[in-house]
């Protein structure tokens, strides 16, 4: 589907690994430090790519403008920086994926909004990204996605041309992000939102329901 592609981006969080359970587990923390009851994992999950916002929102119905959010929210972050390569894994056929694009001399790499004050650790801490050529954070550059130029960014660290580029995620504004940056993209519906939402409404050039069916539209398979 794809022609002539130098180049393919990935979202982090709910596309190439399942982040959700270390997330949700920082969150509980707190409810339990609290002496509340914990809740199950999959109350957390369908948030989980919205990050802090999404986890506290589900441990205390609170919102970003509530007063004494920026405590919770922090108090969050330094549980989440103790456990977050505890229970995170590579989705399936993600592994598989990476190495395909590396023998097809494909360079890859992530483009996220989590803040480097995580992505680097993690990344460091997973084999899974020995082989990534760039990682971009939400911090990297003034933007983050929908904003186009995290994209932008990576493209230029790759010195490939932000239209010879893909770009995979499995939330609606990495899609936005893709599109304004004029990049290819592609849908994960398998990631946090891509079952419960209408991917059709996000305008995607493909959407895929495994990270091995990536391989077809880039006729790598």
């Amino acid at each position: 589907m794809f022609g002539d592609v130098h180049a393919v981006l990935f979202d982090l969080d709910g596309t190439l690994i399942d982040s959700a359970p270390d997330l949700g587990a920082a969150a509980d923390k707190m409810r339990t430090d609290r002496g509340l009851p914990s809740l199950p994992p999959a109350q957390y999950r369908p948030m989980a790519g919205a990050g802090a916002r999404g986890m506290l929102g589900v441990a205390f119905n609170v919102a970003p403008e509530d007063p004494g959010y920026d405590a919770l929210r922090e108090e969050f972050f330094v549980n989440y920086e103790n456990c977050m390569t505890q229970r995170t894994y590579a989705f399936e056929g993600v592994s598989d994926l990476l190495q395909a694009l590396v023998l097809k001399g494909l360079p890859w790499g992530v483009v996220t909004n989590k803040a480097s004050r995580f992505t680097d650790p993690l990344t460091r801490a997973m084999p899974l990204f020995a082989s990534a050529a760039t990682v971009i954070s939400g911090d990297t550059t003034p933007h983050a996605k929908p904003h186009p130029e995290p994209l932008f960014e990576a493209a230029r660290r790759l010195g490939v041309s932000a239209g010879r580029c893909v770009y995979v995620g499995d939330d609606e504004r990495d899609i936005v992000a893709g599109l304004a940056a004029g990049m290819g993209t592609v849908a994960a519906t398998y990631g946090y939102l891509g079952q419960q939402s209408d991917i059709g409404q996000w305008r995607a050039h493909a959407a895929i329901h495994s990270p091995l069916q990536l391989l077809n539209l880039l006729n790598c398979a």
